[in-house]
């Protein structure tokens, strides 16, 4: 009877934890929930409150009052803070799944970084069963990745994906519905944010804010410059160090690319050893179909190119890469049953 009740009225999902944002789907719905992982605390005497969570926190990120505070409870995509976590995820549960009265709990997917450790998996476990869900299975991202990029994962062919999100950058070799190879660092968009803070304030003297940080990349980022391309400017505002004083900047978009070239040699670097460590059959595999990217890193202009030019293999970006690690993982619901190799092990 619970199992026919759990058919007709239970509302599996998905979720992508991620250090940026969070990303719900929803079995049968889609992507209903995308917000930032950002929690507002208010400290009020001796208490602390939940002033906001997702998009309303991340708006007071670097304008709040002394005893409010805006903290991203993931890092690198592993839990920093257990309790900010759990009260973060209840929040959005609750706001996809909370209005639908008398149905049991979720089943829950969850994303986790291929290098999370057991402690790491178990938190991000303990935090969905907190949370309201009545089961919690974990997913690595590469899988999930490769999943939302609809290559062949259960075929007996290799596929190279790489998922490049806020904390880390994750890359699998996919096949037979599981990983070959599959290696994660941590190195995502906000240390591409922080590379270009500390370049303005090397180069420039002037300290500028993690939003500012974040735009340029959005708008500037480049990760191969195009000689006969007009170059691109964006203003910022931040504040002089050795003055101390409000300043008003132009950043170019050859400065955003000298600044992030660090990161993104990394990124590369790790993409070059997945395929070094790749069996001889599966990297025969991969040189036919070649890099899929994934993931918002995956957005920067010219990344594509890029890893083309440095692999010597095909590179395309997967449909709507934001969402591709969340549709992933909504897409192996129907693995829950039947496909163990597909999820991580928690204990």
């Amino acid at each position: 009877m619970i199992d026919i009740f759990r058919r007709f009225f239970a509302v599996d999902m998905a979720i992508d934890l991620g250090t940026a944002n969070t990303i719900i789907y929803v079995e049968g719905e889609g992507i209903v929930l995308n917000e930032p992982s950002v929690v507002a605390i208010e400290r009020i005497g001796n208490r602390k409150v939940i002033r906001d969570i997702g998009i309303g926190a991340k708006e007071m990120i670097g304008r709040t009052p002394e005893n409010i505070v805006a903290i991203k409870p993931m890092l690198d995509g592993v839990i920093a803070d257990y309790q900010v976590t759990e009260q973060m995820l209840n929040a959005f549960i609750k706001r996809v799944h909370g209005s639908k009265l008398f149905t049991p709990g979720p089943r829950i997917i969850i994303c986790v970084p291929y290098s999370s450790t057991p402690v790491e998996r178990r938190a991000i476990r303990d935090s969905g069963i907190a949370a309201g869900a009545t089961q919690v299975s974990l997913i690595a991202e590469p899988m999930a990745a490769a999943i939302g990029a609809e290559l062949p994962v259960e075929e007996a062919s290799g596929s190279l994906v790489v998922d490049i999100g806020g904390g880390t950058t994750e890359v699998g070799v996919v096949s037979l519905g599981g990983l070959v190879y599959a290696n994660s660092i941590r190195v995502g968009g906000y240390k591409i944010d922080e590379a270009i803070r500390k370049y303005i304030r090397k180069k420039r003297g002037v300290e500028i804010g993690e939003t500012s940080a974040e735009e340029l990349k959005k708008n500037l980022a480049v990760a191969q410059i195009d000689p006969d391309a007009e170059p691109e400017e964006m203003k910022v505002a931040g504040h002089n160090i050795a003055e101390g004083i409000p300043q008003t900047l132009n950043v170019t978009s050859q400065e955003v690319h000298e600044a992030i070239a660090d990161p993104l040699r990394q990124i590369i670097a790790a993409i070059r050893e997945a395929l070094q460590r790749t069996p001889p059959e599966i990297a025969a595999d991969i040189a036919k179909s070649g890099v899929v990217l994934a993931g918002g890193g995956a957005l920067i202009r010219n990344l594509s190119e890029k890893v083309a030019t440095e692999t010597k293999l095909p590179v395309r970006m997967a449909d709507d890469p934001l969402t591709c690690v969340a549709r992933g993982s909504g897409a192996a619901l129907k693995y829950l049953n039947n496909v163990e190799s597909i999820f991580f092990p928690v204990d």
